[in-house]
């Protein structure tokens, strides 16, 4: 089967496995899912929304992340990890959206990868979610996901998000990128995908092989 039809049949499966898809990040408005899914770096979203539901309460728009005193802003995000990094670039971010965007959120790739801590991972979530702009989101889940079921070959997140754009309908680039996430949590574990009660496996690389090599039938 070529990565094409693969990532087409994977797409269908996957769209009636997990029909309603969604960020699982907590989030009212533009500013707040560009500051949670910075966040999220490194960490889970179930901390992040833990984090950022008193985060949120104090830190209401742009200007309140520019004015931010630095060393309270890493203590409000240090159960994030890495929060010397991130508390740094959210101020920073916020100056930048208050100076040049009139403390609002962009809503393109370009000004969005200008914003301090941003990467193309979380612009393609701002957005998707904000936006409706569809987006490869490759996030760990769906990079793992997208070499265990044969649709890449590639580690960098970058060339993953290509080599899916080219596989996939551009309407579907959010929704399938949720969906692996979705199916990562709930099947497709990196240390013990769960073959056995997959039904994407007929048409995933990785589930083809170990039905080959064990003699499954799920």
């Amino acid at each position: 089967m070529d990565k094409r039809m693969r990532a087409r049949k994977l797409n269908a499966v996957l769209k009636e496995m997990y029909p309603g898809v969604f960020s699982t990040l907590d989030f009212e408005n533009p500013l707040q899912l560009l500051v949670a899914t910075q966040l999220a770096a490194q960490s889970t979203d179930v901390q992040v929304n833990i984090v950022t539901r008193e985060l949120f309460k104090k830190y209401k728009t742009a200007r309140d992340y520019a004015e931010a005193d630095l060393a309270v802003l890493e203590q409000d995000v240090h159960s994030t990890g890495f929060y010397h990094n991130k508390a740094k670039n959210l101020k920073q971010c916020g100056i930048r959206l208050v100076c040049e965007h009139n403390g609002e959120v962009p809503g393109t790739m370009e000004e969005l990868l200008e914003l301090p801590g941003v990467g193309r991972k979380t612009a393609n979530v701002v957005l998707g979610a904000v936006f409706h702009v569809p987006g490869i989101i490759v996030d760990t889940h769906a990079g793992r996901l997208s070499r265990r079921m044969g649709l890449t070959g590639h580690e960098d997140p970058g060339d993953v998000e290509q080599d899916l754009m080219r596989l996939l309908p551009k309407r579907d680039w959010t929704d399938f990128s949720h969906r692996l996430v979705f199916h990562g949590r709930a099947i497709c574990s990196a240390r013990k995908p769960r073959c056995d009660i997959c039904r994407a496996w007929p048409y995933c690389a990785y589930g083809q092989k170990n039905a080959s090599d064990t003699g499954f039938t799920p």
